[in-house]
């Protein structure tokens, strides 16, 4: 008797919390997706084929894409990344973002930190005007070499790959690359650099009025001390792009545009 209690009892305990498990489960389907294609997917392939999820895409891009065309190696990226594996690019949609501002200001220095795959490197590089430089930095050695195959892969020879953690590239941009002036800096490495960098770049001397800072997943995983800095420094006017997290359904994000006014 007190055994058929027992088991009442748990089945309705059990009852009573379906709905919340139920509603957790509805709430954060789409955390959970990205999840199984970032991680779980990710590990499995990783076992199977003896590569990297980055060397991965490179070969799915190089068997798939037509060389010497940039346009082409974007989409087949895009189409590795929605429908293979998950990779943090900037994908398409913020990526049109980045390229309506790149056609606004024109810039002709241009900083790219977290330069991964390459991916952002090329929609960076094919929207510069004729003569612009662009600097790519990418910690990785191993993810830079890929990155560098995808970038001469889409017929851009001149742009400079830069393996070094950003700290310490930051400061040497002036002495070691001859720079005066950044143009445009593209923000998409560890979002915990995000505010020490831009700190780092406050403090070189390469920020001037005009010049514009874009940071990507500032709202996911976000970057908080980094719009804090944002804020309370007074050195910009910035606004945020919302959108969704790249090659995602559900998840908010967005990228934050600043535009370097100087001390007032």
């Amino acid at each position: 008797m007190s055994c058929c209690i027992s088991t009442m009892v748990s089945g309705a305990i059990a009852l009573a919390f379906l709905p919340l498990v139920l509603t957790f489960i509805i709430r954060y389907r789409y955390y959970f997706v990205l999840f199984y294609r970032a991680v779980l997917v990710r590990m499995w392939y990783d076992c199977t084929t003896g590569l990297s999820r980055e060397e991965r895409a490179f070969q799915y891009v190089l068997t798939h894409a037509i060389p010497g065309d940039p346009e082409s190696i974007l989409e087949t990226f895009d189409l590795w990344c929605s429908k293979v594996e998950f990779i943090s690019n900037i994908g398409p949609k913020k990526g049109k973002i980045m390229d309506r501002i790149l056609s606004e200001h024109c810039p002709l220095t241009v900083l790219e930190l977290g330069s991964h795959c390459g991916y952002s490197t090329v929609r960076i590089a094919r929207a510069l005007p004729l003569g612009a430089r662009l600097y790519s930095v990418e910690m990785d050695a191993i993810n830079a070499a890929i990155a560098e195959k995808i970038i001469r892969l889409a017929g851009f020879d001149d742009d400079t790959l830069i393996v070094s953690p950003s700290d310490e590239v930051i400061p040497r941009l002036r002495a070691d690359y001859g720079l005066e002036r950044l143009d445009f800096v593209f923000m998409d490495h560890w979002k915990k650099c995000y505010r020490p960098d831009l700190q780092a770049l406050e403090g070189s001397g390469l920020l001037g009025k005009g010049s514009v800072v874009l940071a990507d997943n500032v709202l996911f995983p976000g970057a908080p001390n980094f719009l804090r800095h944002v804020r309370k420094s007074g050195l910009y006017e910035w606004k945020i792009h919302r959108a969704t997290l790249e090659y995602s359904k559900g998840i908010r994000d967005g990228m934050a545009e600043l535009v370097y006014q100087g001390i007032k």
